[in-house]
């Protein structure tokens, strides 16, 4: 699509779960459309995501100073605020892609920058489309981000490097904790993750194991189905041998009949199944089938916030994304992603690639055969070898007298409405 020689101001939001390192992504967009004043004038964010754009809840982040613009950078989570509010088919709902382009050409905005996963690269995709039948261009660059590691074509996702140090990490210091109480107590932890499909960030509990540090682990995969009598032949043979076990559980664990141990019936904003309490399930069955003593925890939000251990991989990649999705914007390309191409492993080395979204969109990756041990619950070397160097490096945030970390709250100041009022379906 020809792009308007008009200087444009640029739209920016956050999807779906934030991550420890989302807003490092943003901050690569700012500070990169900042550098660039001649060709992009300001940069609106929307507030809770798309549906800022929806109701023309705009935010002006040139009131931003650069110092807060920088602390992005190190702080986590969203700082415009997100949703997971998944917008229908073109032909299902196009009133709502109609309305983002009148948003977007009352504010004179022709880019669109859309930090998510794959459902919001699938939008993305479809406001590049309704933008050239409707005339007025608007240049759509998705921005990765995902926790669960799954979009395709990128090697990983910015987000899922700084959950696998976590999981990781907290996996090897309970494992640790256990060791030490269960001669007379406890003798099992149970850790439950997110993923819903794919069992990347389940692999990295496995990762807390290693040559000097062997711990009994065992990890359930969304991939792998459920045996409950393979499952707890494994537990026992690690109590047996270490004096206890501790387990790694995905929420997207199924059984045989394809059921979510997790499923409680509900769904949520996008449609899938809610999860969540698959631990107390499988710790449950652990009592009841071999009789041992458990503690269970949840990683849930505290996985995805934990930016006070991110992973430095994670952190440079998530800005390097956002900056490259303006430098694309500024060199003409629509409809893409930026994406992280690995060149090598030892030493580790990556690049910065692109793909076109309608190969991104509603598109999973999983954990391909070959990381998965052949008994179903570990990992193998080649998924080591993939996992390690995106948990690599520290990148601590600054730390205040009072020791805790040192966040920034932005200003988050609106930009004036021009449009009638809109509501949301």
């Amino acid at each position: 699509m020809a792009r308007s020689t008009a200087k444009k101001n640029a739209f920016y939001a956050q999807s779906g779960g934030v991550t420890a390192v989302i807003n490092a992504s943003a901050c690569g967009v700012i500070e990169t459309a900042r550098k660039h004043k001649d060709k992009i004038g300001k940069v609106f964010a929307g507030r809770n995501g798309i549906i800022g754009a929806l109701t023309e809840d705009l935010i002006d982040t040139s009131k931003e100073s650069a110092r807060a613009i920088a602390a992005l950078r190190h702080t986590p989570s969203g700082a415009f605020g997100s949703c997971r509010y998944k917008m229908k088919s073109l032909e299902a709902n196009k009133r709502e892609y109609e309305r983002l382009i009148e948003v977007f050409e009352a504010h004179n905005i022709g880019y669109f920058f859309y930090n998510g996963g794959g459902d919001s690269a699938d939008t993305c995709l479809k406001v590049s489309q309704l933008s050239k039948k409707m005339g007025y261009p608007i240049q759509a660059i998705h921005v990765p981000k995902t926790v669960d590691n799954d979009l395709p074509i990128t090697d990983n996702c910015p987000g899922f490097g700084s959950v696998a140090k976590y999981i990781a990490v907290s996996t090897r210091e309970a494992s640790f904790d256990v060791a030490s109480m269960a001669k007379t107590s406890t003798k099992i932890f149970v850790l439950e993750v997110m993923g819903r499909h794919a069992g990347w960030i389940a692999a990295a509990g496995a990762m807390a194991s290693t040559e000097d540090c062997e711990l009994p682990i065992v990890v359930l995969f969304p991939e792998v189905t459920f045996s409950q009598t393979k499952f707890l032949a494994a537990v026992r043979d690690k109590v047996k041998r270490f004096g206890y076990c501790s387990v790694v559980v995905s929420e997207g664990v199924r059984d045989r009949s394809g059921k979510f141990l997790a499923d409680q019936g509900l769904k949520d904003a996008f449609g899938h199944a809610q999860l969540g309490g698959v631990a107390p399930v499988i710790a449950s069955l652990i009592r009841d089938k071999l009789g041992y003593k458990y503690h269970w925890a949840v990683a849930d939000y505290l996985q995805r916030a934990a930016r006070h251990i991110a992973s430095k991989t994670d952190v440079e990649q998530a800005y390097a994304m956002g900056k490259a999705a303006v430098e694309l914007a500024l060199a003409g390309k629509n409809s893409v992603m930026p994406t992280i191409v690995r060149t090598s492993n030892s030493p580790y080395r990556w690049k910065v690639g692109e793909a076109r979204l309608a190969r991104v969109a509603n598109v999973e990756k999983m954990m391909p055969k070959g990381f998965i041990s052949k008994d179903g619950f570990g990992i193998t070397r080649k998924c080591r070898e993939y996992l390690e160097p995106l948990m690599r490096g520290e990148d601590y945030p600054p730390y205040g007298k009072d020791g805790l970390p040192k966040y920034v709250q932005l200003k988050n100041i609106a930009v004036n409405k021009k449009l009638s009022e809109f509501k949301l379906k």
